[in-house]
């Protein structure tokens, strides 16, 4: 199975054998945890993959549900592993994939924060039941603040902003209420602020962002910020009435620094006309 050759003669084997003798060869790979050893393998993944896409009995399942358990962090985490951790996903089922979501909630931070296991994350919200989203995402929300501040987490909170659902996205916002001044200065977590005031439906929610702004000593700084300035221009395009004015009020005088930057001569067109 990790020979370069004969991973691809498993492969046909599998397609053609018995059901006893494909049993057969899962038992055979889960003795000692070897099936974990082989998913990890750069040519043993494509075998374990294909063993997982030729199931067809309660037994074989269980088997490699089994197998698989104790070492799915891992292979969520790894270059080759995640791969048959998805195969799971889209082949098992939700409920035979259960053992995949305690995984995803119980070590939800290490997993979100990893260059492979953010992707399988977001994949556990494609192929979950509805409880399984629910309690996987509320766990994603949790750890929002801290998520959204790195590489790969990022994406996974942003992810959760763009299932649309109203719910989910109230959750994250509400564990980000405090901090966006700080986080619209960040490179990764300023890509988060945007996409909150950017989302439909939750007025009260992006007007929290919006007074924060208005209300933070830090507005200097984010005028200026290589990244704040693009999460200013967004509050100036999505607020209205009162609360835009309040804003636009907050940054008159800031104006004749903004002037001569980059950053802030985008920043003034936003509000040309309305100064």
């Amino acid at each position: 199975m990790m020979d370069p050759f004969g991973n691809y003669l498993v492969q046909k084997l599998l397609d053609r054998c018995s059901e006893e003798q494909r049993l057969d060869v899962l038992k055979r790979v889960c003795e000692k945890g070897q099936i974990i050893e082989v998913a990890l393998n750069t040519h043993g993944t494509r075998a374990v993959q294909k063993l997982i896409e030729t199931f067809t009995s309660r037994e074989q399942r269980a088997l490699v549900i089994s197998a698989l358990g104790p070492g799915v962090v891992s292979l969520i985490k790894d270059l080759n592993g995640n791969h048959v951790v998805q195969r799971c996903l889209q082949r098992l089922g939700p409920d035979d994939s259960q053992f995949v979501y305690d995984a995803a909630e119980g070590h939800c931070v290490e997993i979100a924060t990893h260059r492979h296991g953010c992707c399988v994350l977001q994949r556990c919200i494609d192929f979950a039941t509805p409880k399984q989203k629910t309690d996987l995402v509320q766990e994603i929300a949790r750890h929002a603040l801290q998520l959204s501040q790195d590489a790969f987490g990022n994406y996974v909170v942003q992810y959760v902003l763009e299932l649309g659902q109203t719910e989910s996205s109230r959750a994250v916002m509400e564990h980000l209420a405090g901090h966006y001044a700080e986080l619209s200065m960040q490179k990764f977590s300023s890509n988060v602020v945007e996409k909150c005031l950017k989302l439909g439906g939750l007025d009260p929610e992006r007007q929290v962002i919006i007074r924060e702004m208005v209300a933070t000593p830090l507005l200097p700084r984010l005028l200026q910020d290589s990244y704040g300035n693009y999460v200013v221009q967004s509050a100036l395009a999505v607020s209205s009435g009162q609360l835009h004015q309040d804003l636009v009020d907050a940054i008159k005088p800031y104006l004749p620094s903004l002037r001569g930057t980059p950053h802030g001569k985008r920043i003034l067109q936003k509000i040309n006309g309305k100064v």
